[in-house]
């Protein structure tokens, strides 16, 4: 959220017309042909800047400006902050026509790292950046005028390596390799000289001190990007720049030398052997240049490693030495994979930076490249590395579920090694709880992300608890909240509460013996048995929380991922999967987190999954016949369930045949006629002391057809249901009815009633439209998309009403 003082300045920015404009760049306009780059000048394009960038449209400035714009970049006696806000102008102008820049004319390194930018945002063209790499490795390769800075042109480097890495041959390739080495490897010891600020001064105070390391003492070893000085030199800078392209350097160009990525062949000893010549500084100039370049590569990471273990003395070189763990192990394992001889000499160092980092909570980052380390490489090794993977699933999304960059960076690591964790790593699956607990505190930023990840942690022992697991997850969130509050509050008020004490609070019920073990078993780290059932009084305590919008976000995303979830659980899922899958569903419909629109919302998508699990599995009908009679002889859940109840009316008219499973005989048809019909008769009864409930005319049409296809199954039946059906005419023209259903409702009633009246005349009709047998209910070439029926019901109600001559139009 911005401050008051950011957003009325937005808003300022925001509402300027374009005469109002016009007229403020004719007055920049002036002040860059008086060749005035004073203060005015540069506040001038500030809020110049703030304008053009503070709308979603493109602001349209005067052509003549834009030249004028231009000219200020290009111009090497422009301010440095007249340079910057000018580009900074132009980028968001992007793309304009008027805009003609072209960098070959531009000598001035500086100029051209300002320039190229904004070439790249209007879409320059391809054949432009491929000409850029040459470019760049002449002026790398040679001497620069003076005055002018090798270390403006290495992002521009970066840049060309990631969307024109083809542009540079094998010969440019060698060539930054055997500079990036000097960059890297020797680069000076001692601090740069500070400017001169004219006037007298002692000369003793501009002499350079050396370099010290992040504890304050004198470096004795070569330069890194965590050396520390107050000034720094030309060659400094570029070792740390260096550093950082290093690792899509590596990946775009470190691989072609002989012990590349085929270098996997080799013996232990001879990788040994190797490792022991390159250690010394004359085997390895005589390395080819990317060999080199990958050997000092290794140095200078293994030198981060050890300037890691300094206790800095800021806090900024603490968090910048974290960063440079990360990096610096990554940088390792590419050159592992690359090269594996690497591999042992980098085990050792791994190891004990692991025991070291992984007590240290704000290390947690780190812990994800080590491990990505120990998954690449452990197998070459032979080293058991599961401690490492337990540790990380276990320790880390418990306790740092809070943070953002973590929870993204953890996920990608997930989502980069599933086909290895699906198949090869159990405690990925067992540790399923403890990743939801990242998907419910960051949710919605990391809905996308977990719906790659969902589908690998799906299997016959886990569906279930994943079931629990999605539809608790606002539930999760809430619980989330308090554990994390209760952790900050102060030690007086974490002390467990006395038994007898009923908890006024949440946050006092987290510390409640009475709730403490359904807080746990919500919070668990490791899939564990359990009843979910157990948690309705924790859900009930957290109700108070239900409209906190980190919960209300967290409860938008779960109809998505329940769908993705039972799309993938239906492809391998067996008769008794889906068994305990529908008795899940149906238990949970009424435990469910109070949100309103949620539960809505879940019923609609778990009853309309009901239809095709039992496609796929039809027996189930017959093997829960008892839980399904329970919910639809139920008269509540038709008002609190009903886009649950409908589809299991519909799957009970549907498979409750002996054709589908040999249990369901007569009398078991008999038993779901009664209660259905029981059903419809509470619903449709009319009571003149008391007013008609609402209920939907889909809720009597579903309950009038499977009846109707029951009574084709067990034919005693049909004069029952005949009957039943001739009294909603009178129904549908009552006046309770009348004033409760529009003329539409009542018109599908009465016309679903006529239909199924017609077609029960004919029983072996009957049978063979709504009961059709496997040959003939297959190439079903027509269905009604709103109505459960195939045409042919339609078709023999036509034929009955206008009799034996009639021919369907």
């Amino acid at each position: 959220m911005y401050t008051a003082g950011t957003e009325s300045f937005l808003r300022q920015a925001r509402n300027i017309q374009d005469e109002e404009l016009k007229k403020f760049t004719a007055r920049i306009a002036g002040l860059f042909q008086n060749q005035d780059f004073g203060n005015e000048t540069i506040d001038c394009l500030q809020r110049l800047f703030l304008i053009v960038s503070a709308t979603k449209y493109g602001r349209k400035l005067d052509g003549r400006f834009v030249e004028l714009l231009q000219t200020a970049l290009q111009i090497p006696r422009s301010p440095k902050q007249v340079q910057v806000l000018c580009a900074a102008i132009l980028r968001e102008m992007l793309p304009c026509n008027d805009l003609p820049l072209s960098w070959e004319k531009i000598q001035d390194t500086e100029i051209l790292s300002l320039t190229f930018p904004i070439i790249l945002a209007q879409g320059g063209a391809k054949a432009e950046m491929e000409a850029m790499g040459p470019r760049l490795v002449r002026a790398l390769e040679g001497r620069l005028p003076e005055g002018q800075s090798t270390r403006h042109l290495l992002p521009l480097l970066s840049k060309v390596i990631s969307l024109a890495p083809t542009s540079l041959n094998e010969d440019q390739v060698n060539l930054l390799s055997k500079r990036m080495v000097d960059w890297l490897r020797y680069a000076s010891l001692q601090q740069g000289t500070p400017q001169s600020s004219g006037g007298f001064f002692n000369p003793r105070a501009r002499q350079p001190g050396p370099i010290t390391e992040v504890d304050g003492t004198i470096a004795t070893d070569f330069f890194t990007v965590l050396s520390v000085g107050q000034h720094y030199t030309e060659d400094q800078w570029l070792n740390v720049q260096a550093f950082s392209m290093l690792r899509k350097w590596l990946l775009c160009y470190g691989s072609g030398g002989t012990s590349g990525p085929n270098s996997d062949d080799k013996s232990e000893v001879e990788g040994s052997i190797m490792s022991m010549v390159s250690v010394t500084s004359t085997s390895s100039r005589l390395l080819p240049p990317k060999e080199r370049l990958r050997e000092k590569a290794f140095e200078y990471c293994q030198r981060l490693l050890e300037q890691s273990n300094r206790r800095a003395l800021k806090k900024a070189d603490r968090e910048l030495q974290k960063a440079c763990l990360i990096e610096a192990v990554t940088v390792m394992d590419i050159i592992c994979i690359q090269d594996s001889s690497y591999v042992y000499r980098s085990l050792s160092c791994l190891k004990i930076l692991h025991g070291r980092v992984s007590g240290d909570l704000s290390y947690a980052r780190v812990l994800l490249p080590i491990a990505q380390f120990f998954l690449n490489h452990s197998e070459t090794a032979a080293v058991d590395s599961e401690a490492v993977y337990k540790h990380l699933f276990t320790k880390v999304p418990a306790q740092l579920f809070h943070s953002p960059m973590l929870a993204y960076e953890f996920i990608q690591f997930c989502r980069h090694n599933i086909s290895f964790f699906a198949g090869n790593l159990c405690v990925f699956r067992q540790s399923t709880p403890n990743l939801f607990k990242f998907l419910a505190w960051n949710n919605p930023a990391l809905v996308a992300e977990f719906m790659d990840l969902l589908p690998a942690l799906l299997g016959a022992d886990t569906t279930v608890e994943i079931f629990h697991l999605l539809l608790d997850l606002p539930c999760l969130t809430a619980a989330l909240d308090i554990q994390l509050r209760c952790a900050q509050a102060p030690m007086s008020e974490r002390a467990a509460l006395d038994a007898g004490v009923k908890p006024a609070t949440c946050l006092e019920a987290f510390r409640h013996p009475q709730y403490r073990g359904l807080f746990q078993y919500l919070l668990r780290v490791e899939s564990a048995p359990g009843d979910p059932g157990r948690l309705t009084p924790l859900r009930q305590l957290l109700g108070s929380m239900a409209s906190a919008p980190r919960v209300v976000q967290c409860a938008e995303s779960v109809p998505v991922l329940l769908q993705l979830f039972f799309g993938e659980v239906a492809e391998f899922a067996d008769g008794t999967l889906a068994n305990k899958l529908v008795l899940a569903l149906l238990e949970r419909s009424s435990q469910l987190y109070e949100i309103p629109t949620f539960k809505a919302e879940m019923h609609q998508v778990m009853g309309a999954q009901l239809p095709v699990l039992c496609k796929r599995h039809p027996s189930l009908v017959a093997e829960l016949s008892k839980p399904l009679m329970e919910f639809s002889g139920t008269v509540a859940n038709i008002q609190s369930k009903e886009g649950i109840f409908t589809h299991v009316v519909w799957a009970v008219g549907e498979y409750a045949s002996v054709q589908h499973d040999k249990r369901c005989t007569v009398e078991q048809v008999n038993k779901f006629f009664e209660a259905l019909e029981a059903m419809l008769f509470e619903i449709t009864q009319l009571r003149p002391s008391a007013s008609l409930p609402q209920h939907s005319p889909r809720i009597i049409t579903v309950l009038m057809t499977a009846l109707t296809k029951l009574a084709s199954r067990s034919q005693d039946l049909i004069p029952r249901v005949s009957l039943f059906l001739s009294k909603m005419r009178l129904f549908v023209q009552s006046p309770a009815v009348s004033s409760t259903y529009s003329a539409e409702d009542r018109e599908a009633i009465l016309t679903r009633a006529t239909e199924l009246t017609n077609l029960l005349k004919m029983p072996s009709v009957a049978q063979f439209v709504l009961t059709p047998s496997e040959e003939v209910s297959s190439p079903r070439f027509h269905r009604d998309a709103h109505v459960s029926l195939p045409l042919a019901m339609k078709t023999t109600s036509r034929l009955l009403e206008g009799g034996t001559g009639s021919v369907p139009a």
